[in-house]
Order: structure tokens, then C-alpha cells, then sequence
């Protein structure tokens, strides 16, 4: 895999995570550190081993606590966090690499309604790379410019939302039968399901 040209398998781990960053689906464990000490351990590529957090490490951890409103929390265990509030602090130590690229796998869970939109506003303000899995078509159709739809593990699909996401394509691929409108607030493409007719049942599209 090449990044700006560069062989990512080539590149000693500090070196690669300096450009990608991730939020996998796993939390994290219930280990004993402070949300603070979490969010600075996204510091590590740019240290020497053993190396004691400097003014700037300490003002990139302040900002990424407070990116994704988490700054009021940093005293407390990352361990007697709910998993809404852990997704945020993961997402902040991806934010302190200040990676290149973003890879986040299904941000949004775990999340409630004000903080997934605040999330989803995130992510649209990042000024670099951001590749997200997510199974909610309308969060992917209001924060992508391009989507990639996989189905039976191959490539079906790939453009710019409201290229992707049509009727047709969501009864293919997700059999449901659905209407693709324009958001009323945002404009972006907002798929309507129609929960009482699945597109698998005969004559029901047309």
C-alpha cells in the first residue's frame, strides 16, 4: 500500500503510525489510565522511548479532548467510561496523531443522537484523508464525498452519494425497498425505508 508515494510496509511502526491513524470497533480494555494519559498515548510515534510529555504533546491532548467534548472528563478512568464516552476519547488519541489518514470502523456506535451528529460534523471538517466504514446509509450519505458499497465481498458501486445510493442499488444489495429524497436541512441525499414492504417480495417494485 503506497501513501504519498511511500511503501506503508516499509515503514517502521512509529513511522506509519505517524500517517494513518484508527478507531477500530473494539473499545479498549478496562485498564487503569486516566482519559488524559488515553488521548496522549496517540503522542507515542513522535517520542523516544521513555520520553516525558512536552508542552506541545500536552496542548495537541488538551485539543483533541475538547474536539470531541470530552475535555471535562480528562481526570477520570478510562475504565468507568460508558462506550459512547470511550468511541470519544479513541477518536481523540487517533485526532493526537495527527495522522495523514483517518480509518475509523463504524464510528457512530455507541453514540447517541447529539453526539453522533457532532461526530459526523467532525469528521466533515477534517482537513485529510478519512476512510469510514458504516453501515448507516444516511450518516455515510451526509459525510462522504465518494462511497464504495461492497456486497458478497466485491466492489458494486463507487461515486459520490447521490450517484450510489438509489432505489435500485438498495433493493440489490440490502433488499429493501426505499425512496432516495433530499434532506430538507442539508440537501444531501436522505433514503425513506419503507419498513412494511422488503424489496425481496415480488411486485413490490416498479
Amino acid at each position: 500500500m503506497l501513501l504519498a508515494g511511500q511503501d506503508l510496509g516499509a515503514l517502521r511502526p512509529a513511522q506509519s503510525a505517524r500517517h494513518i491513524g484508527a478507531l477500530p470497533q473494539e473499545r479498549g480494555g478496562d485498564f487503569e489510565l486516566s482519559v488524559r494519559e488515553v488521548v496522549a498515548m496517540g503522542r507515542t510515534p513522535y517520542k523516544r522511548a521513555f520520553a516525558a510529555d512536552d508542552p506541545e504533546d500536552h496542548r495537541i491532548t488538551a485539543e483533541a479532548l475538547l474536539r470531541v467534548g470530552m475535555a471535562d472528563a480528562a481526570e477520570r478512568r478510562f475504565a468507568q467510561l460508558s462506550g459512547g464516552e470511550r468511541q470519544r476519547v479513541l477518536l481523540a488519541r487517533a485526532l493526537a496523531q495527527q495522522p495523514d489518514v483517518l480509518v475509523l470502523d463504524e464510528p457512530t456506535n455507541h453514540l447517541d443522537v447529539r453526539h453522533q451528529v457532532e461526530l459526523l460534523a467532525l469528521l466533515r471538517e477534517q482537513r485529510r484523508t478519512t476512510l469510514v466504514a458504516l453501515h448507516d446509509l444516511n450518516a455515510a450519505a451526509s459525510v462522504c464525498d465518494r462511497l464504495h458499497v461492497l456486497h458478497r465481498g466485491a466492489l458494486v458501486a463507487s461515486g459520490a452519494p447521490r450517484e450510489v445510493l438509489t432505489a435500485d442499488l438498495l433493493a440489490e444489495v440490502f433488499g429493501v425497498r426505499a425512496a432516495v429524497v433530499e434532506h430538507p436541512l442539508t440537501g444531501d441525499p436522505l433514503i425513506a425505508f419503507d419498513h412494511r414492504s422488503p424489496a425481496g417480495v415480488p411486485g413490490q417494485l416498479g
